[in-house]
């Protein structure tokens, strides 16, 4: 019943951590890609690559379903993977989708037409390759019209987070927000568009102030990973083991995972 959670390193933890809390029974596969982070700078055919090297690792762990827990390969690898890679009796999903869904108030599963929603000014803060594949946008024009999007590419602080630096972290936070709202002075939303941004969240909510509603992805992609396992009960594999994989050194990786979540957290050499 493993199902596989995908990122190119910690940040993924946050997803999987508030679906595990969610379905309790079922044993996930992490799969963090440590040797090559972080993909926020590599360009779309290395992240693609990347990607799909990862993914068959789980698929071959019994995992027939994967999150990509990484809005930078969703953003830049997730549908060409869906068109031309991924094998008729598995399924790869992103993190996007469940987020714009949000935003826009319709219903998991909705395919109505796009129409106008209440929220016209976003921000969207992400990582240097995601603000450049403009995946985001493009998913937003498929449920909503007339939203502006102001984006703004937060170079450092997925290197910060990982690297247990939370001062730098969030001085590079207010930072990017300063950034921001020089393009964008009032938007009505933001959008935390990194898996490792949750864990920054206060510091997004403080800086942007109180009227801005912060879309943050762990509880939202663990409700949508809910619903589609309830519609597609046959896309639980066959594993039985939940584990923790890595392409880095587990121990360094272990210690990191365990300070991130604050619990005891073991990774093994993928």
């Amino acid at each position: 019943m493993a199902v596989g959670v995908f990122d190119s390193g910690l940040g993924g933890l946050t997803v999987l951590d508030a679906a595990a809390r969610a379905l309790p029974d079922t044993p996930f596969v992490y799969f963090g890609d440590h040797a090559h982070n972080p993909y926020g700078v590599r360009d779309a055919d290395d992240i693609y690559g990347l990607t799909t090297s990862a993914v068959g690792a789980m698929f071959e762990r019994g995992c027939d379903l994967v999150i990509l827990a990484c809005n930078t390969a969703s953003a830049a690898a997730l549908r060409r993977m869906q068109e031309n890679w991924v094998p008729r009796d598995k399924r790869v999903l992103g993190v996007f989708v469940p987020m714009i869904e949000a935003l826009t108030e319709r219903q998991w599963g909705d395919n109505s037409p796009p129409r106008e929603v209440d929220v016209k000014h976003v921000a969207l803060f992400a990582t240097p390759a995601t603000v450049r594949s403009r995946a985001f946008q493009r998913e937003l024009a498929f449920r909503a019209i007339g939203v502006d999007v102001e984006t703004q590419a937060c170079g450092g602080v997925v290197d910060a987070i990982e690297d247990g630096d939370m001062v730098l972290a969030e001085a590079l936070v207010r930072s990017h927000v300063e950034a921001l709202k020089r393009k964008m002075p009032d938007p009505q939303a933001a959008v935390l568009g990194c898996t490792h941004y949750p864990i920054m969240q206060d510091t997004f909510q403080e800086a942007l102030g109180p009227d801005v509603k912060v879309f943050s992805q762990p509880e939202l992609v663990s409700a949508s990973l809910i619903d589609y396992l309830q519609r597609h009960p046959d896309m639980l594999g066959p594993g039985e083991e939940a584990m923790f994989l890595t392409t880095g050194d587990p121990a360094r990786v272990s210690d990191q995972a365990t300070r991130f979540l604050r619990r005891k957290i073991t990774f093994v050499s993928a």
